[in-house]
Parts: structure tokens; sequence; C-alpha cells
């Protein structure tokens, strides 16, 4: 499980785990850490995916499929054993949707909680737009390779990172673009609440869709900043809070 998951702060009693998803290009670095600010009641896993950081040697996972398997496979004993939680920001948010469909509709299990982040509902027009793009071929076009997942925020200058981030960040779009959800037959796939955050200075995003997947209660907020809202302090003091208060007020 430590190939997949990353853990800096194991809590044994905790009675909810946060699993998160990390966005396009990165790793676990900047969500793992919400271990350590969450109490000892939510534990934090942080999916990693192949192709970064301790997985660098592994090649990138070619569809959504494969990373679903992956995932619901090694935590599946995990998942049964306490009630779960789902936070996905932008790609993360797809591969979050995507798990949590597999496990309701294989298995049963569904999250206590979706906390969705600056991404298009999977049922809208906007996200079947997006999967239709084509992805550019250098491999340095990072900002036309953008217009797939990211949205706006502060590119790195370092040439070397520039180069790594638009490598991983082309990869991760075309495991997105291999993403599909139809709900065809009107199905509401959920019963939990559903919570989605966005940056007030991020493009504009059709989240209103997230309604009909769940016949829980869907709520709306817009945080200050830009695409990586949720790397400021104050917003990801918000953020911890209102997880936290949200579980808490599942029925766990």
């Amino acid at each position: 499980m430590e190939k997949l998951v990353a853990c800096v702060q194991k809590k044994p009693d905790a009675v909810c785990r946060l699993i998160c998803f990390p966005w396009a290009g990165s790793g676990t670095s900047q969500l793992a850490h919400w271990g350590r600010l969450f109490n000892d009641s939510i534990e934090v896993f942080c999916i990693r995916l192949p192709g970064r950081e301790t997985r660098l040697g592994e090649p990138f996972a070619k569809d959504m499929a494969s990373v679903v398997n992956e995932i619901t496979s090694v935590l599946l004993k995990e998942l049964k054993e306490k009630p779960f939680a789902f936070f996905g920001h932008s790609f993360g948010t797809y591969t979050s949707f995507a798990v949590a469909l597999h496990l309701k509709e294989k298995y049963g299990l569904e999250p206590v909680h979706l906390f969705m982040s600056a991404a298009h509902a999977p049922n809208s027009a906007a996200h079947l737009a997006v999967k239709s793009i084509v992805l550019p071929d250098g491999s340095n076009d990072l900002l036309a390779i953008m217009e797939i997942l990211g949205g706006n925020f502060e590119l790195p200058h370092d040439e070397d990172i520039w180069r790594d981030t638009a490598l991983t960040f082309k990869e991760d779009a075309k495991l997105f673009q291999t993403f599909s959800f139809e709900n065809t037959e009107m199905k509401i796939p959920f019963s939990c609440d559903i919570t989605y955050f966005c940056g007030s200075d991020d493009k504009i995003y059709d989240a209103k869709g997230w309604r009909e997947l769940t016949s829980g209660d869907t709520s709306f907020y817009e945080l200050p900043g830009d695409h990586l809202y949720l790397l400021k302090p104050s917003n990801e003091s918000f953020l911890i809070k209102h997880i936290t208060r949200s579980i808490e007020n599942a029925s766990l």
C-alpha cells in the first residue's frame, strides 16, 4: 500500500479516512501533509499515481480503468474497515469520482462525503467539450496542455521543473480523456452529500451538475485565489475546518 498511498501520520483510532486525489502534474506532497492538520478522528491517505515520486520508474497509467482498479484493489480492505470520504482537486476530482462510482457499483461502498474542487461536473457539456480537445504534440507546450485540465495559476520558472511538469501533466491529461461517465438511465449514483470548492480567480467551471449525481445535499463554496487556491494558508484552514465539520456531521 505504501507505493500507492502517502500517509504522513497514521491514526489507527480515527473514525474516518479522507482519501485525497491530487491535481494533474503533481504528486502527494501538498495534500498528504493534511494528515498533520486534521484532528485524530480523521486519517489522511493521498493517492500516488505511477510516473512520479517513489513511482518515478514506473510507466504512466494508460487509462482510467487501470487507475481505478489499482486503487480499489489496494484499498478495498481499508475502505470496508471504516467510513471514508474523498477529496479531489481538478484532475483528482475526476479520478476520485471514477473510483467512487466503481466502489458503489461493484462493492456497494459509498463515501460518507464527496469533496470536489475546481472541475466540471462529469455530467456537464463542458466536461465533454474538454475531453474532445486534441493534445499538442510538443512535450514542452504546457500552456496548451493546461487547456485540458488546468486553470489559472502561476507556472514554474525553472526549465527542468517546467519540462517534468509538462510531461506529467500531459500524461495525466491523456489519462483524463479515457474517463467516461454516461448517466443514460438517469439514475442517481450517490446518496452522500457533495461539497464543491473553487477559486474566485480561476476559470469558470460548470459545477451545477453535481446536484444531479446525489440524493444528498450539495453545497458550493468560492474561495479567494486561482486554480491552486487550496495552497493559500487561509483557504487551507477553511477546507480543514469545513471537511472536519462535514465528516463529523455525517452518519458514521
